[in-house]
């Protein structure tokens, strides 16, 4: 077993399934480099560079990345893609307690009686609708929408009135008036960020099962309703590891994997096309993620809807998992790019494998682009940081700074659509690079 996924990253925790094989390393390289389709025993050789040794062979770590690079350019070329999108989180209320999340707040604290500041938000539908506004005006393209899961958010008005009416105590329901902000309903949200044209990125099968509890309403109902209301496309968040006995350690009270696989697959089934992610570098052995790999493989063996893969590196300060002595830290440089590389070496039936810059930060996020990622995210317009443009709330990538970094490492800039069916070349030597195709973007930076 490599030391880098040993008991001292998991604790004391003691997992079923560990990283150890009857695989060889070589063997599993060769597959990789002739493009065959790799088992869970060949993915762990790859991301721990074999199981026959400790630690991270630097040699073996470099023969993985080329080979990904490789398959990365005879996927998608020389390419690297970012989309022009805002994120518009609805609110931080949660009560879910998953020990690796720093983004909530308990949704008590929310509650009218509640009379000290607790430093989180909740959008009125009105509100949504005037950020987003505000955004295609200045040239988005997308808007993403992820957000803790409210007690008294519901899927529409007929749901809110289910849940009044019944007596059941384990729904995670409160009605909107015990709350200073009513975020009114998921479909009256999905329709105030509908504006313009604009693409819109929401509703995580956690949220979708929020937008079912106490129903028999099936996942394609929800998404149905959804995406009448103005819904494009669902983000595969809430996934973590799709592993149960890692789930029961670091989000408990979430969907179990069945669960999330469920609401995928159903999202789909209505035309909607999804995202999928991993949130790695906690609890979770080599085993783990390539178990991980396979479900989302064989999910999009089954749709055909992921139009892109994102390896999430866990941030561990101020997370209960960190404070809790569960985890030390998060993954390492070497495990990061293996991460990267090894997705896109497994996941032969998606196009795209993103790096995300918030998580890597700029130099090891272009670093990233040449282990098998061809995707930079996106702008990532906040509202903060078009109220105080470009303060130190948020985070902010415009579409010069796109040009600028990504030719820099010899490849070409593209803005794209969030599906990638719409795609422009940027050039890095014009006076205006955009963003252009955004439903109201006419070249003009996102901002000034």
């Amino acid at each position: 077993m490599s030391d880098a996924f040993d008991a001292a990253t998991t604790g004391d925790l003691e997992f079923t399934h560990q990283p150890i094989t009857d695989q060889s390393f070589e063997n599993a390289l060769a597959k990789a480099r002739d493009g065959d389709r790799l088992t869970v025993a060949d993915g762990v050789e790859l991301i721990t560079t074999g199981t026959d040794r400790d630690g991270i062979d630097p040699r073996r770590k470099e023969q993985v990345l080329e080979a990904a690079d490789r398959r990365r350019a005879e996927v998608v070329g020389d390419e690297v893609t970012f989309v022009a999108n805002l994120n518009n989180n609805v609110t931080t209320a949660c009560n879910t307690g998953c020990l690796f999340c720093n983004f909530k707040d308990r949704s008590e604290q929310f509650r009218t009686s509640y009379q000290d500041d607790h430093g989180g938000f909740t959008k009125t539908p009105a509100e949504s609708r005037e950020i987003v506004a505000d955004a295609v005006e200045r040239g988005i393209y997308e808007v993403c929408s992820v957000s803790g899961l409210h007690p008294a958010l519901v899927l529409d008005d007929e749901h809110r009135d289910l849940l009044e009416a019944s007596d059941r105590g384990d729904l995670n329901y409160r009605s909107p008036a015990e709350y200073e902000v009513d975020p009114g309903t998921y479909c009256e949200q999905i329709r105030a960020m509908n504006v313009g044209g604009v693409h819109v990125h929401s509703m995580t099968p956690e949220e979708a099962y929020h937008a079912r509890r106490g129903t028999d309403w099936s996942y394609e109902e929800v998404f149905r309703r959804l995406k009448r209301a103005g819904l494009d496309s669902v983000p595969g968040t809430a996934a973590e590891i799709l592993v149960d006995e890692v789930r029961e350690v670091i989000c408990p009270a979430k969907i179990d994997s069945g669960e999330w696989l469920d609401a995928m697959e159903a999202a789909a089934s209505v035309g909607l096309d999804t995202t999928a992610t991993i949130m790695y570098g906690h609890v979770e052995n080599a085993k783990h993620r390539l178990l991980h790999l396979k479900r989302v493989r064989e999910l999009q063996d089954r749709t055909g809807a992921i139009t892109e893969f994102v390896p999430l590196s866990f941030v561990h300060e101020e997370t209960p998992l960190y404070e809790r002595g569960l985890v030390e830290g998060g993954a390492s440089r070497d495990e990061d790019e293996l991460m990267i590389a090894v997705s896109r070496l497994f996941l032969d039936n998606v196009i795209h494998i993103q790096s995300s810059w918030v998580k890597y930060g700029d130099a090891q996020g272009l670093k990233m682009l040449t282990c098998g990622a061809d995707d930079f995210m996106g702008t990532i317009l906040s509202e903060e940081i078009t109220k105080r443009a470009g303060g130190g709330y948020g985070e902010f990538r415009s579409v010069r700074e796109y040009a600028d970094m990504i030719s820099a490492i010899g490849r070409t800039p593209v803005e794209r659509s969030t599906d990638y069916e719409q795609r422009r070349v940027v050039d890095p030597d014009a006076d205006v690079v955009g963003p252009e195709l955004g439903p109201a973007a006419d070249g003009t930076p996102l901002l000034e």
